[in-house]
């Protein structure tokens, strides 16, 4: 049984303190990554919404383009391309296509399809593409499918994401315990 993995991209397979040297220099901060302890970075920066987008639009290109993996997360994949299907569900928004497929390959990461959704709503990507497990960092992203779907959710450990959780989303600290909870889920499923 071949599972389909739906997975986000960025504070997933990014680092999730990917962004942190970006908003220190241009905003003039010195956060740490443990300072990012909510999701919506107008919050953290007490910023506008607009201001937001404005250095999106100029750094966001720049960001995805050099974003280092997160810890063994290339390892783990690259496992699983042989074993199930990769799906890649993100948020960001459809003009980044190309910087994407490109991170991709730079990184030499397997994947069986790339879908930019534009939002953080993913509950129509996720049933669309059928959907067995998904790995997501955003916590009421991951609460939303999970009870959505009935499907497990795995979330990645951050700062910002410290809300109590439902049954059926798994917290994990990185790729090797994402990987041994799946392989046990998977398992206990072809048994």
């Amino acid at each position: 049984m071949m599972l389909r993995l739906g997975i986000d991209i960025d504070g997933t397979v990014t680092d999730p303190r990917t962004f942190v040297p970006y908003l220190n220099k241009s905003f003039n901060n010195s956060l740490t990554y443990e300072d990012l302890n909510q999701y919506d970075l107008t919050k953290v920066l007490n910023i506008t919404e607009e201001e937001f987008w404005v250095w999106m639009d100029k750094f966001e290109p720049i960001i995805y383009k050099e974003a280092p993996l997160a810890l063994h997360a290339k390892n783990v994949l690259n496992e699983w391309k042989h074993q199930h299907e990769l799906l890649f569900i993100s948020a960001r928004r459809k003009h980044l296509l190309d910087i994407t497929h490109n991170w991709f390959n730079d990184q030499d990461i397997s994947y069986h399809h790339i879908e930019l959704v534009g939002s953080h709503d993913k509950l129509e990507a996720v049933k669309n593409n059928k959907i067995s497990i998904f790995f997501e960092d955003k916590h009421d992203n991951a609460c939303m499918i999970s009870e959505e779907h009935q499907i497990p959710v795995i979330l990645f450990n951050t700062p910002y994401n410290q809300d109590p959780i439902p049954k059926g989303v798994i917290r994990v600290n990185d790729w090797l315990e994402a990987k041994n909870w799946v392989n046990q889920w998977y398992n206990v499923k072809v048994l």
